[in-house]
């Protein structure tokens, strides 16, 4: 069958690799993609907002499945523009997308359902946010409802930094529309880890679980990102742990959905925190994660599209996993999560060996032929080994090639699950 990704960044160009090793496919198409990925996909001029033109080209096509992977076409309803044009399509409609599309949504679930996250409060007046915070103290947790690309989110660890923020977002619309409405929650702490799962109703097929590295800078200082590195597996969570996580969060969300009148298809994402108490929700996505899938897909040994389409058929696959582990280090352009120049050659990426696969996302191809800096992060480079130790060993090893003054990336990826966390 042919396959039609639809996205441009990291997260599509790992999907792209594994949907090209599936015996069921025989062409893969993404819409639009990036240069980066010609050597896995053919890329097909057309934006994630052009939907009619997105359904017409699988129909004239005849494309056998199309995976969604943003949340923003998702929540503005591709999926059901989709199935609606009889197309079998992996990615939940709208209205189940709103478990990723306001935050107030996913918390008001999870209190009726009795599924555990953090103590919280939902505000659109910054005089009753701002009372709030001032009686319920630091740390404290301030979210913006909407999507803001993993950076809507500030961990206050002052009155001052909480009331600096909630500013930001409530009276200096600083996420837009997004931040209109704000989610207050209490401080969790904990080991965070990312739990994805394919869905379809209330089946629930688990993916290995991965740790994503939100900060921008080294030893998770600086300002949240959408991710600056992941890997998997996360040998500080335990197996237990994982299963409890999956009986408490993502079973029960599943089938809250349904009860909802929401059924979810596609990838449920559960950003979590093992707390004293048991893993908490901290976010739910709608799509698989960015970085994590890029260290997460590379482990699986099952046939990706087998899988979808038998969970689409209304079947409940078993998934076969790798051993070994997966180490990946975003590299990002200087400036980011804010203001960052694009146009820098990035020199060095024709010396990487085998070694290391290179995920493409904010990089385009200029006149020369050369990569150059077209996003904030620019690419994930990953590495496979038996160990997490060998695999952070060999990335880094191979990144030190890479020659651009416009870049900057994180140096301990992964240390957390090689090293003893201090303190």
């Amino acid at each position: 069958m042919k396959v039609l990704i639809i996205g441009r960044g990291g997260r599509e160009h790992a999907l792209c690799r594994k949907v090209s090793e599936s015996t069921l496919v025989e062409k893969v198409f993404v819409a639009p993609g990036n240069e980066g990925m010609v050597d896995v996909a053919e890329l097909v001029s057309l934006e994630e907002s052009q939907h009619e033109q997105l359904i017409r080209f699988a129909q004239e096509q005849e494309v056998g499945l199309t995976i969604i992977g943003p949340e923003v076409p998702l929540l503005a309803g591709l999926a059901d523009k989709f199935e609606s044009a009889g197309l079998l399509v992996f990615g939940p409609r709208q209205a189940a997308a709103e478990i990723e599309g306001s935050k107030a949504f996913a918390k008001k679930l999870m209190k009726k359902y009795q599924i555990p996250t953090a103590d919280y409060a939902v505000f659109t007046s910054f005089d009753e946010a701002r009372d709030y915070i001032e009686e319920k103290g630091a740390p404290i947790v301030i979210k913006a409802d909407g999507l803001a690309a993993g950076k809507g989110v500030t961990v206050a660890f002052t009155k001052e930094e909480a009331l600096a923020s909630l500013e930001e977002m409530l009276v200096g619309a600083r996420f837009g529309a997004a931040s209109s409405r704000v989610v207050i929650e209490e401080f969790l702490s904990g080991e965070e880890f990312s739990l994805m799962a394919l869905v379809n109703g209330d089946v629930v097929v688990p993916l290995e679980i991965a740790q994503d590295h939100k900060r921008a800078f080294d030893g998770d200082q600086g300002p949240n990102t959408g991710g600056m590195g992941a890997y998997s597996p996360v040998p500080q969570i335990s197996g237990n742990t994982v299963e409890t996580a999956i009986e408490t969060v993502l079973i029960p969300a599943a089938k809250a959905m349904v009860q909802e009148g929401r059924s979810f298809c596609g990838v449920l994402y559960a950003g979590l925190i093992a707390t004293a108490e048991g893993p908490k929700v901290i976010e739910f996505n709608a799509r698989f994660g960015d970085p994590e899938t890029q260290v997460v897909l590379p482990r699986l040994q099952s046939d990706l599209v087998q899988v979808m389409v038998e969970l689409l058929q209304g079947g409940c696959p078993q998934l076969e996993w790798s051993e070994e582990a997966m180490v990946g280090v975003v590299v990002a352009a200087k400036g980011y999560p804010d203001q960052y120049e694009k146009g820098a050659v990035l020199t060095g990426l024709n010396d990487f060996t085998d070694e290391v696969v290179t995920f493409h996302a904010g990089s385009l191809k200029n006149e020369s032929g050369e990569f150059v800096i077209n996003g904030g992060r620019v690419l994930l480079v990953g590495a496979k080994a038996e160990t997490l130790q060998d695999a952070q060993e060999k990335v880094y090893q191979e990144m030190e090639k890479l020659q651009c003054d416009g870049i900057f990336y994180r140096k301990d990826i992964g240390a957390k699950a090689i090293q003893p966390v201090i303190g």
